[in-house]
């Protein structure tokens, strides 16, 4: 009877720490972007599923003078939008090894869209690594995750 008890705490610490694991291991929830070129913080992105997909939007902007910034560079639907609340990428694929790509990768900065590939960073799980593509170009900046209370 001991015994068992014993093996149920074990096994209850055991899935305890595996959800923990996999739960650490994901691209999803909010990141914050640093400029690589200035170390400028610039903002919070929130990284969601949405029909099996990836998406992210910005949900928050740090660069101060930019908490109100319009998107005046865009064209189209996004001319004159607000930056916060855009979305930045849309439909990004896991592919076998983890990474996410996608076509639309938006820069609202340069109003600029752009090929894209998102992973975890393989030395820290709490950094993200994305890079943008043009042509046979690239550009890859590190997010580092905001961990919520």
């Amino acid at each position: 009877m001991k015994s068992s008890k014993t093996l149920n705490k074990w096994m209850y610490l055991l899935c305890f720490l595996l959800s923990q694991i996999t739960w650490s291991q994901t691209v999803f929830g909010k990141w914050k972007t640093i400029d690589d070129r200035n170390g400028i913080t610039k903002a919070i992105i929130e990284i969601y599923k949405e029909d099996g997909l990836m998406h992210a939007k910005v949900v928050e902007i740090l660069e101060k003078g930019k908490k109100g910034a319009l998107c005046t560079k865009c064209e189209g639907d996004k001319k004159d939008k607000p930056i916060l609340g855009m979305k930045i990428m849309e439909d990004f694929e896991k592919n076998k090894k983890g990474i996410y790509k996608g076509d639309k990768l938006f820069d609202p900065e340069q109003a600029m869209t752009f090929k894209g590939r998102v992973w975890l960073d393989d030395d820290n799980e709490n950094r993200l690594k994305v890079r943008g593509y043009l042509a046979f170009l690239y550009r890859t900046q590190t997010w580092h995750r905001v961990v919520e209370n």
